[in-house]
């Protein structure tokens, strides 16, 4: 799973890893970005990557009830994109990256969970695999742009946190996720050596607008409880 994450970002490196085109942005820096709430995609347009932001939470186009109907869509399993209803259309033809910093996993019992930060081991943004579609809000009839991360299972390195984990590209691969013919090849575990992983504050587990700021990566012996 990967149910929250953290997108501090630079446009010029975005930029860089991506070749983004359009008007540099100053990116809002998110500690603890939470499902339906707006982040930073990667897609293709034809003149080349652009950076939009967009809901997080999947909506494909034929969907016709209120958002807050929609089941829970923030990820989409690696093992069937290409067959399920909600995602094969957009796994097709509508593919997108959505970078991270990082991403946050809990562990032990329930009631007493403890939080875990990880970032890429060599500190560049992360490339998460990801869909997006666009449809029409039935309640203010707005155009809603939204996205899902792709998850699989997790490698051996990340087990003992958990069972599953974000499909990770490498950012050479960006070009081939994004508009080649063979995305399902990319679907697969992310090295070993990508992760590095650290505790954090509990602060996490809360995601309104107070416990959004740079202390929840703080490692936990530093970090305000």
């Amino acid at each position: 799973m990967c149910g929250r994450f953290t997108q501090h970002l630079s446009w010029e490196e975005l930029q860089r890893l991506a070749d983004l085109i359009g008007q540099p942005r100053n990116l809002q820096p998110r500690y603890n970005v939470a499902p339906t709430t707006m982040i930073e995609v990667i897609r293709p347009s034809p003149a080349g990557n652009e950076l939009v932001p967009m809901r997080w939470g999947f909506a494909p186009s034929w969907w016709k009830k209120p958002l807050r109907e929609l089941p829970a869509t923030f990820n989409a399993r690696a093992e069937t994109i290409a067959e399920k209803p909600m995602f094969r259309s957009a796994f097709a033809k509508t593919r997108c990256i959505i970078p991270a910093s990082g991403f946050y996993e809990w562990t032990g019992p329930k009631g007493a969970k403890t939080p875990h930060y990880f970032s890429a081991s060599d500190g560049r943004p992360l490339a998460f695999a990801g869909l997006w579609d666009s449809c029409r809000d039935v309640e203010s009839n707005a155009r809603i742009e939204s996205a899902t991360i792709i998850v699989g299972p997790a490698n051996d390195w990340m087990r003992p946190f958990h069972d599953r984990m974000p499909i990770i590209l490498d950012w050479r691969d960006a070009k081939t996720w994004l508009t080649g013919d063979d995305p399902a090849s990319l679907l697969r575990p992310a090295p070993e050596d990508a992760l590095q992983e650290w505790v954090v504050s509990r602060r996490v587990n809360r995601s309104n607008e107070a416990d959004d700021d740079p202390t929840l990566i703080t490692p936990s012996a530093a970090a305000a409880s």
